[in-house]
């Protein structure tokens, strides 16, 4: 490990806890970043959902904007991984079936699930320690959602 692989780590590794508002959107950000790619629709599925949403009411065009910049900025920076550990340690529990419903939303949106996505939600529902009764619920609820 060289000198900045070790003052770059030791910088990443300090970063903030989100707020729950941060942390909610951040899941539903590495969900549909969970396969490597993201698509127009996604992001702008992604964002119409927040905007949507009672959490993010308060939020003007301009403090929307910083959050998503600064989610986005961690995962480019530091990965969808890191991005979702962050996010998890910050969710508060009451949060988690609807931020695991969001992200199945959003992954089943394209009617295609991908291998990695499947993945995500595995981790997801584990992470968010939601049972698998209730992860089932959501995402047969989200599948008859998204039917086209």
């Amino acid at each position: 490990m060289g000198l900045f692989d070790r003052v770059l780590g030791l910088q990443t590794t300090t970063q903030a806890a989100f707020s729950p508002a941060e942390a909610y959107a951040a899941i539903t950000l590495a969900a549909i970043a969970s396969d490597g790619y993201l698509a127009d629709e996604e992001v702008e599925g992604f964002i119409t959902n927040l905007n949507r949403m009672q959490l993010f009411k308060s939020y003007s065009g301009d403090v929307m904007r910083r959050m998503i910049d600064k989610l986005f900025g961690i995962m480019k920076r530091d990965g969808v991984e890191a991005l979702f550990s962050l996010a998890k340690a910050s969710l508060p529990h009451e949060m988690a079936p609807s931020a695991f419903a969001v992200a199945a939303d959003l992954i089943l949106a394209d009617g295609v699930v991908t291998a990695e996505e499947q993945n995500f939600l595995n981790q997801l529902y584990g992470a968010l320690e939601l049972s698998e009764d209730v992860a089932v619920k959501i995402i047969e609820v989200m599948m008859l959602k998204n039917r086209t």
